[in-house]
């Protein structure tokens, strides 16, 4: 049995069913995706120990962040056998803007070989991420959507898919009749320029997702999965929170859903106790794209 093939059936608990004769289990159903921002000061310390971990954990598939010419400081061509090696795959990568920030790897810097990096490592999906509050201007985010039907377009030229990600400020009001993320969503083409829903920062900005999965069907591919605390708002493990998974995943297919990432910005205990926290309440709802 290969490592990967390892790490998989073991994290499942399906290793007495291998040693059976059942290795043909169909696993997809059960995939478990995490943004690896959740584990960055694990990360920081050694990756491919953390990718080891998350691995025996069952999640298989990763949203990356930090590109700026490397992967965690690894080539393209020394992150992928990383990724092989643990039988793990990119689904998505996260960048910024480029408009302050100046660094490779961002929307208006170098953008094409970045595309060239993300396809060697077979991602589908590039999100712009993150607003610095510098670009959180009127004057910038009225140039935003240029910015994000020009990067779409060259995504989509390379195979890959432009995402818009959110947080809560872009729910402000930009006009008496709509807000910044309205301004986004209408004025960028839906095939260019997909979103990925936060559905923390969306409920936190007082906001329903089913609203806009109504007024903007098929929009939304992927989403951030995290809850919310009744009190604080802090972050916390999903199913100890305030937000109704159950209700939003009822509506995935008009939301056009995808892949979803289990992310936790930050937790009072282990982070890797969140997860597995996290992960025994997503197993017991069947929050799985089917």
């Amino acid at each position: 049995m290969e490592r990967k093939d390892f790490i998989k059936l073991s994290s499942l608990g399906f290793l007495g069913l291998y040693s059976c004769g059942i290795s043909n289990l169909n696993m997809s159903k059960k995939t478990l995706a995490i943004q690896l921002y959740t584990v960055r000061d694990s990360i920081s310390k050694d990756l491919e120990k953390t990718f080891e971990k998350l691995a025996e954990l069952g999640f298989t598939e990763f949203e990356i962040y930090g590109y700026n010419g490397k992967f965690f400081g690894k080539t393209a061509k020394e992150f992928k056998q990383i990724l092989s090696d643990n039988g793990l795959k990119v689904i998505s990568s996260h960048h910024q803007t480029g408009i302050t920030n100046k660094e490779n790897g961002t929307l208006l810097q170098n953008w094409d070989q970045t595309l060239d990096d993300l396809n060697y490592i077979d991602s589908k999906y590039a999100v712009c991420s993150y607003l610095p509050e510098v670009e959180r201007t009127h004057e910038n985010y009225k140039k935003l959507p240029e910015i994000l039907e020009n990067a779409g377009k060259i995504s989509k030229q390379n195979g890959i898919q432009l995402a818009y990600h959110n947080h809560d400020f872009e729910f402000l009001k930009m006009d008496e009749q709509r807000s910044y993320y309205d301004f986004i969503l209408e004025s960028t083409s839906s095939d260019l320029v997909k979103m990925e829903l936060d559905l923390y920062w969306i409920s936190k900005a007082g906001l329903d997702p089913l609203t806009y999965f109504e007024k903007y069907p098929k929009r939304f591919p992927l989403w951030h999965v995290k809850d919310m605390k009744y009190v604080t708002k802090d972050f916390t493990e999903i199913g100890n929170g305030t937000i109704d998974f159950k209700r939003i995943f009822e509506a995935k297919e008009k939301a056009g859903l995808k892949h979803w990432f289990l992310e936790q910005d930050s937790s009072d205990k282990d982070i890797f106790e969140s997860i597995k926290i996290s992960k025994k309440y997503i197993f017991e709802h069947d929050f799985f794209i089917k």
